[in-house]
C-alpha cells in the first residue's frame, strides 16, 4: 500500500483498509444486481426452453440451483436467516428474483458477522474473502450458462443486456 505523503512518516493511511469490507459487501449487492439485471431481460420465452440436446437445466432450474446454493452455504455456517429453496420445476422469474434478494441479504449478515470477528464462516476455507470471491465467482459462471442457454435455444439476451451484464459501475448497489 503506498503511503500518503500528507501524513507523518510511517505512519500508514488505512481509510480505506477499514472501508474494505463495506466495500467488498457492496460488490457482492453489486453482483447479485447484475443476476437481476440478466433475469429481467430475459426473453420470457427462454426461461423454461429445454436445452437443445434434451440434456441439462432450464435457465429456471439454473437460477434455482443459483440460490439453493446460496441457502446450502447459509445451513453449513449455521446462519441465523436461512431462505426456502427453490423448486428448479416450477420457480417463476419473480420468485426467483424474490428468493435471490432474500439469499443476497442472509450472505450479507453472513459475511458482515465474519468480517465483524475472526474473518471464518463457518464450513468454508480459507475465510470469508475466500467465500466472497466463490459467491461471486459460482454466480458469474451461470450467467454465462444462462447468455448461452439463451442463444442456443433461440431466444437470446438482447446485446445491450449481453453489454450490460459487465456495466459493475452504473448497476452498483443502492442499499
Amino acid at each position: 500500500m503506498r503511503e500518503n505523503p500528507s501524513l507523518k512518516a510511517g505512519e500508514a493511511n488505512h481509510t480505506y483498509l477499514r472501508r474494505l469490507p463495506e466495500a467488498l459487501l457492496t460488490a457482492y449487492s453489486t453482483n447479485d444486481r447484475i443476476n437481476r439485471y440478466l433475469i429481467d431481460n430475459l426473453p420470457t420465452e427462454a426461461w423454461k426452453s429445454k436445452p437443445p440436446d434434451g440434456k441439462g437445466r432450464t435457465i429456471a432450474a439454473i437460477v434455482a440451483h443459483m440460490h439453493n446454493v446460496r441457502v446450502m452455504w447459509l445451513k453449513a455456517a449455521k446462519a441465523e436467516d436461512i431462505p426456502q429453496q427453490l423448486d428448479r420445476a416450477t420457480v417463476t422469474p419473480p420468485q426467483a428474483l424474490d428468493a435471490l434478494d432474500a439469499s443476497r441479504q442472509a450472505l450479507l449478515a453472513l459475511m458482515s458477522r465474519a468480517f465483524e470477528t475472526d474473518g471464518r464462516v463457518k464450513g468454508f476455507r480459507p475465510d470469508v474473502a475466500g467465500f466472497f470471491g466463490y459467491l461471486i465467482a459460482h454466480d458469474s459462471h451461470h450467467r454465462g450458462q444462462i447468455a448461452m442457454l439463451a442463444r442456443q435455444v433461440g431466444h437470446p439476451l438482447p446485446l445491450k443486456a449481453t453489454f450490460g451484464m459487465w456495466e459493475w459501475g452504473s448497476r452498483g448497489s443502492s442499499d
